[in-house]
């Protein structure tokens, strides 16, 4: 079942012991004395407690468990970030992107309630769907255990084995050469509990398509991720649980025939006596490794409850240019960039139940950064007129490198007022020292309603404080290039800040009927020093700067009917974001730009008027298992593009677009083998639209990108 706007429930660290366990499954007829029996209620017991010490009280919670995740079009084996496009106001941008309430980044992503510190990567997904037993996307005006990134926390709850011994395998592919196998294992051990999956993807479209055609030139991919989580039951209150993984990623960047010179008038460099280069035969290469661990001490008891957690985690980023020079021959730089973030820290989360009416909640992070960047950029000689003046380029080497930490604490009470009313208040203290060394105390109160039986209201006010990615940044030495094609029209370079921000929040949900609900949310955010990010070089790793002020406002309306075998859902979102005068990393803009966003306030280039996403699933039993036929659809008004007319930046919008999605999966029961084997086939995009993420212009925007074209899958899954 799919829960929109799920709004925390009050209360919800107070359920007692004894009564979870009476939820707890009953252990088949087999299982040998009382002993493995009371591990599966204590992991149950311990879970539930985790979950209770960082509620989403009077957030928005979009909820998609094992079940839902099973069931969409391209079941598990779809990427996160196409599960994560089925919520509300959630908008697809190019390069693996999304955007939540049209704010760019800003999402924050948790394994079983850690922050796994982000990674430097320019659109490889650091985790999938296999290894979720349930996905949560948490929005709006968020309790004070959540800082720092805060359009959005996407918190996967791993599988963990707890309950059953068994795994998967699976093998999925289909269209432009894709094939993904995967498998898992997962079990239990005594008081230990596993769990370990992996999956490999290969095919043509790693990046989107620069042009319209069906099939991308120079676009392989292969990807490999893995994931392992290990448990031990230490005792009635208390657990030790140690989980990680990695993504590596090889991309190949794709290519746009056709191109012309960036040189003066449209023309090629001279590279060693040579200015003719195709642009459908560049060789341009992009290789992204995450890897990250977290080791956690959990401890549940009557009233005091925590969670201690440090982790850990390495990622890096290697673009490599045309190895023939067609980057130098085609715009006069060639660069050689390798990009690192090592990062290690603690989380702590608590909870103490002062009384019947007032649960406290506290906790502190911290979190050590060392990023370091080496380039080096092959360039050409210019004179005072922009004109080539050598056809032997020279080999300029910058290397960086910055120690960071990010401080936290914070502090709040849920106090049930009535039965039927909660407030849930508290603060947190937040501090950056790396690239800029700012602070801020920041409110948060949330209250939660609920006059009547199936209707549920909530209005929340939140301050945040949204430090810029240490990882994206790298201090700028723009004297190194001077006189040279890489040398920039504007010098000033003033630092990227912490953007800080008013959040005000307001919603309801209404049960209509048995199975069928509705939400409504409104929002409105004021920005000082607004965060974006944009592509200013050839590798897709994106770079942050600031507009001064900004604001963003949204409406979203959801529904969601459940009814025995059908499951139906539709979410609509209305919002925009503005910002104005960049004030950071301005020697990445022409000057007319900067002018004109001086003194207006334009559309940030991810802001979308319109968003729509749907769909519906049947579950029949057909006599030897389940049929379950899928379908889900997204439409989107279309990202900001340059003004027709030359002179509000963003001041155009591309097309609106709508694509749909159609699966049908049969599972079988038996008999003997075909136990557990599930048989799949989807088509996406079935009515073939040809449509524009982004068409190369607007601020910050580097390069065209496509929707994928229509494409055929099918696969095999086998449980055991």
């Amino acid at each position: 079942m799919r829960y929109l706007f799920l709004l925390g429930a009050a209360g919800a660290a107070l359920i007692p012991f004894a009564a979870t366990a009476q939820t707890a499954p009953a252990a088949p007829a087999d299982t040998p004395a009382s002993e493995p029996k009371d591990i599966v209620v204590t992991a149950q017991r311990l879970d539930i407690a985790r979950d209770a010490i960082q509620p989403s009280l009077g957030a928005s919670d979009y909820h998609l468990d094992r079940k839902i995740l099973e069931s969409q079009p391209g079941g598990v084996d779809r990427s996160l970030v196409q599960v994560l496009l089925q919520a509300p106001g959630v908008t697809l941008d190019s390069y693996g992107a999304i955007h939540v309430r049209n704010e760019h980044a800003n999402l924050q992503y948790r394994l079983n309630g850690v922050i796994v510190p982000e990674s430097i990567s320019g659109f490889g997904a650091t985790f999938d769907p296999h290894i979720a037993d349930s996905v949560d996307l948490l929005t709006g005006t968020l309790p004070a255990q959540y800082g720092y990134r805060t359009s959005g926390v996407i918190n996967l709850k791993t599988q963990s084995g707890a309950f059953e011994n068994g795994g998967d395998i699976g093998l999925y592919g289909g269209s432009r050469g894709s094939l993904e196998p995967s498998g898992s294992v997962h079990g239990s051990s005594g008081n230990l509990n596993y769990f370990a999956s992996g999956s490999y993807l290969e095919n043509d479209l790693g990046v989107e398509n620069p042009t319209a055609s069906r099939d991308a030139i120079h676009d392989r991919t292969r990807q490999y991720r893995a994931f392992g989580y290990l448990s031990d039951i230490l005792s009635d209150s208390s657990r030790i649980t140690v989980f990680g993984g990695t993504s590596i990623g090889y991309f190949q960047i794709p290519n746009n025939p056709g191109q012309g010179g960036a040189g003066p008038n449209g023309a090629n460099y001279l590279l060693n006596g040579n200015s003719v280069f195709d642009s459908a035969k560049l060789d341009q290469n992009q290789r992204e490794i995450t890897h990250y661990g977290v080791l956690a001490y959990q401890y549940a008891g009557g009233a005091l409850n925590f969670q201690i957690a440090p982790f850990v985690r390495y990622s890096q980023t290697r673009f490599t240019p045309d190895p023939q020079g067609g980057d130098l021959i085609l715009s006069g730089v060639a660069d050689s960039s390798r990009l690192s973030s090592l990062t290690a820290g603690v989380q702590a989360d608590g909870s103490y139940k002062l009384s019947d009416s007032h649960t406290l909640r506290f906790g502190v992070f911290f979190q050590n950064e060392r990023t370091r960047s080496a380039v080096t950029s092959r360039v050409f000689a210019i004179d005072n007129s922009g004109a080539q003046t050598s056809d032997v380029p020279l080999s300029i080497t910058d290397t960086g490198g910055r120690n960071g930490q990010l401080y936290g604490v914070y502090l709040q009470d849920e106090w049930s007022l009535t039965p039927t009313l909660t407030l849930n208040y508290g603060a947190r203290f937040d501090a950056v020292r790396a690239y800029t060394r700012e602070q801020q105390v920041s409110p948060r109160i949330n209250m939660v309603w609920k006059p009547v039986a199936g209707t549920t209201f909530h209005l929340g006010y939140a301050r945040n404080f949204t430090p810029p990615p240490q990882e994206l940044i790298a201090a700028p030495t723009l004297a190194l290039f001077a006189g040279t094609t890489k040398a920039t029209d504007i010098t000033t370079a003033d630092p990227v800040r912490a953007e800080r921000e008013h959040y005000f929040d307001g919603g309801v949900e209404q049960v209509v009927a048995p199975g069928f609900k509705i939400g409504l949310d409104a929002y409105y955010k004021i920005k000082r020093n607004l965060l974006d990010e944009g592509q200013f070089g050839p590798s897709l790793v994106l770079s942050p700067f600031n507009y001064a002020t900004g604001f963003a406002w949204g409406v979203e309306l959801s529904a969601n009917y459940t009814h025995g075998p059908l499951d139906l859902y539709v979410n609509v979102a209305r919002g925009q974001e503005k910002g104005r005068n960049i004030v950071s990393s301005q020697y990445f803009f022409a000057q007319d730009e900067l002018d004109y966003i001086a003194a207006h306030s334009i559309f940030t280039d991810h802001s979308q008027r319109w968003t729509a996403s749907g769909g519906a699933s049947v579950t029949i039993k057909d006599g030897i298992g389940t049929l379950v036929p899928t379908a889900d659809f997204l439409y989107g008004d279309g990202l900001r593009a340059d003004d027709p007319a030359g002179i509000v930046p963003n001041g155009g919008k591309l097309p609106s677009y709508f694509t749909a999605n159609f699966g049908i999966a049969q599972n079988l029961d038996g008999p003997g083998v075909l136990k557990g084997l599930s048989i799949r086939f989807d088509v996406v995009n079935a009515f073939d639209r040809t449509y524009l993420i982004r068409d190369g212009s607007g601020v910050g925007v580097g390069a065209p990108q496509y929707g994928a074209r229509r494409g055929f899958f099918a696969g095999i899954r086998k449980k055991f």
